[in-house]
């Protein structure tokens, strides 16, 4: 109830801030009245983060998650997702993907589809290193059908999701284990909970460590991604389907 009482005062303060300052002051410099709408688009961010954090903490609260590695967590706190939002912007920039994945306020990559995802992050002492994200289909619909239509596999299965923003800070010395624990933790997810296919688009160079797991489909070759103008593909992943590979990898 706190969180929805809060979220409503964060939504009536946007709405009377727009209402005061939104118009432009003909006798007012250019200069003002931008700054003005400056001031607006940064309080819409901050009250989008607010709203972001709140609805993500819950749906991950609600998720079944069995794990015994004290490494690997689902977040379950504001610090926990902050970590995480400027875990992705700091990769991201290093990487330059910001033009495909940009942030949604300076320093913290978060979007609407993080409200309906599984987020998970695998920690050391106090550093997180690595993050991945389950989205579970939505009114938003899944982040990859802004370049490709997943409404043919929504006819095959009741309750699609999808895996994205799959990081690791590569700059962090004596690592290595993320990639096995996110896997682990993503695998574990989807055997606990009402999913029935996990979808992700990636670049083609990356496809036949994939092909590893077991249970992998190609969907759809594609010749770009968005910004990215290199072969790429859609693949759907059945996890219930590993291979034995993974059970020896990920799995022990």
């Amino acid at each position: 109830m706190f969180n929805i009482n809060k979220n409503n005062t964060l939504g009536v303060l946007q709405e009377l801030v727009e209402n005061n300052i939104s118009n432009t002051l003909s006798y007012m410099p250019e200069s003002y009245n931008q700054e003005q709408q400056e001031v607006i688009e940064l309080f819409k961010k901050r009250i989008f983060l607010e709203k972001t954090i709140d609805e993500a903490i819950s749906f991950n609260k609600k998720l079944v998650f069995p794990n015994e590695d004290k490494n690997l967590q689902l977040a379950t706190t504001a610090e926990d997702l902050i970590s995480v939002f400027k875990l992705r912007s700091d990769v991201y920039t290093d990487i330059n993907y910001q033009e495909e994945f940009p942030d949604t306020i300076e320093g913290l990559n978060f979007d609407k589809y993080d409200s309906t995802s599984a987020i998970l992050f695998y920690k050391i002492d106090k550093t997180i290193t690595g993050t991945i994200r389950v989205v579970v289909d939505s009114h938003n619909k899944l982040p990859s059908e802004k370049n490709y239509s997943f409404e043919k596999i929504r006819n095959q299965y009741c309750n699609i999701s999808e895996m994205s923003r799959f990081i690791v800070n590569k700059t962090e010395k004596g690592l290595g284990q993320e990639f096995k624990y996110l896997f682990k933790g993503v695998y574990n997810l989807f055997t606990n909970n009402e999913i029935d296919i996990i979808l992700s688009g990636l670049k083609k160079e990356h496809l036949k460590l994939y092909t590893k797991f077991g249970g992998v489909h190609v969907e759809e070759e594609l010749i770009s991604y968005g910004t990215f103008s290199v072969p790429c593909v859609i693949l759907s992943w059945n996890p219930l389907k590993v291979s034995s590979f993974f059970k020896k990898v990920f799995l022990k």
